[in-house]
């Protein structure tokens, strides 16, 4: 079935930050008196906290885990700010997301708290670039849950077979687009391998050039 609409995801796909995010986190600990976090303690309070608002509840968690008296919403703030003045963009990511609204339907589908995710578009530049713009925050699921992947799809009136989903994560990007029902091309970083049930892949430095090639051939 021919392609009428691509989704993208944001993190490690389209943007990536210019420093290390633990480097980001210890700025943003530090900013606001709490103790160090490891970026491995983050990430699991993240996944446990897909559908919020705000970061603070992922601090939360992890500063009552360590017994810390911190506010957490002056921690969800630092680390916004710091994470949103790190962030570029993928080269030619931004270009090839207005070439293809010329002949696709493009979305953006991305996990995290609808702050967060928002602010990262609106310091990018990005917050008309899509025709939709789903954050998992508002919704009961996050990736690779099928019901995130079909919010987006309706939004851009497109059945699954129809779609194809753009990611850097085998397990919630190409797994979840897969088991949606999409077609799935897996965005690796120069040490990543491609995933098996991936129908492409591409290095993310190579986004901009190749993409579009890639959705030809689906075509």
């Amino acid at each position: 079935m021919p392609v009428v609409a691509v989704v993208f995801d944001l993190d490690y796909t389209l943007a990536i930050p210019e420093r290390e995010r633990q480097v980001i986190l210890d700025e943003a600990t530090a900013a606001a008196d709490a103790p160090s976090l490891s970026r491995e303690a983050y990430l699991d309070s993240h996944r446990r906290n897909l559908t919020n608002e705000t970061r603070t509840p992922i601090f939360a968690d992890l500063l009552t885990d360590r017994g810390s008296e911190a506010s957490p919403e002056a921690l969800a703030s630092a680390y916004r700010g710091a994470i949103e003045r790190a962030l570029v963009p993928v080269p030619g990511a931004e270009k090839v997301v207005r070439d293809l609204r010329r002949e696709y339907r493009v979305g953006l589908l991305t996990d995290g708290p609808v702050l967060a995710q928002e602010g990262k578009l609106d310091a990018l530049g990005w917050a008309d670039l899509f025709d939709t713009v789903v954050v998992t925050g508002a919704l009961a699921a996050g990736k690779p849950d099928q019901r995130a992947f079909r919010t987006v799809l309706d939004e851009l009136d497109a059945d699954p077979a129809e779609a194809v989903y753009v990611g850097d994560n085998a397990d919630t990007d190409v797994h979840g687009a897969k088991g949606a029902g999409l077609r799935a091309v897996h965005v690796l970083d120069h040490e990543g391998e491609p995933c098996q049930r991936a129908d492409a892949a591409l290095a993310r430095d190579r986004l901009g050039k190749e993409l579009s090639g890639i959705l030809s051939e689906f075509d």
